[in-house]
């Protein structure tokens, strides 16, 4: 542990002698450390020498530069971790009471009692130990929140954001997505790849939790189901084995609900598994809007050995499949009305037609709106896909 560095400004010289003396134990013991200036300006040289002085004993009337006047130099220094004591003559109480006002820790008078001078000065070491501790709180608080918006940035950016995804077959189909986080990080996820010539996979999942380790959850399950969809499974296949990789791995208890569909470009055709996930739901080129079933298979991460099962739907030309997490309909306003099912499948009516994109801000600020002044509960994610040709 290192010493408390004490400075000692007096233009008598016999106070050094004094302090040493009386303080000797402490100073053997390597607790205090003491400094020694005659004046203002050469306790203002040795404070540009010795940056981490903790503790200024200071007269106040000294030559050259006064104690009062050293006080606004020191103040300016701006460290609250740096305590003034200052000492006067007993009747010199408009001095000592300027002192105080103008920041100092506390007071001794002339002649000094050395006993009430030991007592001040572990007064003054306390506080200044806890001005430490906070500050070093602070700094690592604010490199969290610094690694964490490098973690949102990062997260960000391992979600597909190039649209459209596929230049080549933007005569057949529109895709969008987009991905709001409660927090800095978040559990929610998107994702979409190419299979084959006729085939794209497409994903949205949100981790249990918020945070930091959702987000990491959310790495390693979105890593996990592209590298098994890729490898051309179906569906219930695909998360069979995710399912099984990831209950080893799982931690706490964190599952994923996923829905995972593979879209056939040239027949409208989805084969898809809903493990635990929100139902998507269909826009029909006729206005009409349905949901899809309910999802039959457990959530993604919790019961080992789990056999996931496909299902097949089929869009026509004009069709839009709209996949989203409960952060949209579970969202609450600041009288905790949940936004529901129903003024979701209604905004959905309404906006039956526009392009992807359109229909995913329509639907995020319809939901923002709702929600108000409420602080955003939950991720936020919606991908939508519209079958063109």
């Amino acid at each position: 542990m290192k010493p408390v560095k004490i400075l000692s400004v007096d233009d008598e010289q016999d106070l050094e002698l004094l302090l040493t003396q009386y303080f000797r134990r402490e100073i053997r013991k390597e607790e205090y450390q003491f400094f020694f200036a005659h004046n203002g300006l050469e306790a203002l040289t040795l404070l540009l020498r010795e940056k981490d002085i903790d503790i200024i004993l200071s007269d106040i009337n000294m030559p050259e530069m006064d104690g009062l006047t050293l006080l606004t130099k020191v103040n300016e220094l701006q460290n609250p971790a740096l305590k003034c004591i200052m000492v006067s003559a007993y009747g010199d109480m408009n001095n000592i009471r300027s002192a105080m006002n103008n920041g100092a820790f506390d007071f001794a008078t002339k002649p000094i009692d050395l006993d009430d001078l030991s007592v001040t000065i572990k007064k003054a070491i306390e506080q200044i130990e806890y001005i430490k501790q906070s500050q070093e709180e602070h700094s690592q608080l604010e490199s969290l929140k610094t690694d964490l918006a490098v973690a949102g940035e990062i997260q960000q950016a391992i979600l597909p954001r190039i649209f459209p995804p596929f230049p080549e077959n933007e005569k057949e189909l529109d895709l969008a997505a987009m991905m709001t986080p409660a927090k800095d990080v978040g559990g929610d996820f998107y994702d979409f790849f190419r299979i084959d010539d006729d085939h794209i996979g497409l994903v949205i999942a949100d981790v249990s939790g918020k945070g930091v380790p959702a987000a990491i959850f959310m790495a390693v399950s979105r890593t996990l189901i592209r590298t098994i969809a890729l490898q051309g499974y179906e569906p219930g296949i695909c998360l069979t084995k995710s399912n099984d990789l990831l209950c080893k791995e799982s931690i706490e208890s964190m599952f994923v609900t996923v829905f995972y569909a593979i879209y056939n470009i040239r027949t409208g055709e989805i084969d898809y598994c809903n493990g635990g996930h929100n139902s998507p739901v269909i826009l029909k080129a006729n206005g009409q809007v349905e949901m899809m079933p309910m999802s039959t298979n457990c959530l993604v991460g919790t019961v080992d050995g789990w056999q996931y099962t496909s299902a097949k739907t089929q869009l026509g030309v004009g069709d839009t499949l709209m996949m989203y997490t409960d952060g949209v309909n579970e969202a609450f306003n600041v009288d905790y009305q949940e936004y529901g099912d129903d003024r979701m499948l209604q905004l959905m009516r309404q906006h039956n037609g526009d392009d992807c994109r359109t229909l995913i801000e329509a639907q995020m600020n319809d939901v923002k709106a709702f929600a108000g002044d409420a602080p955003q509960s939950d991720d936020i994610t919606i991908m939508a896909l519209k079958r063109k040709a």
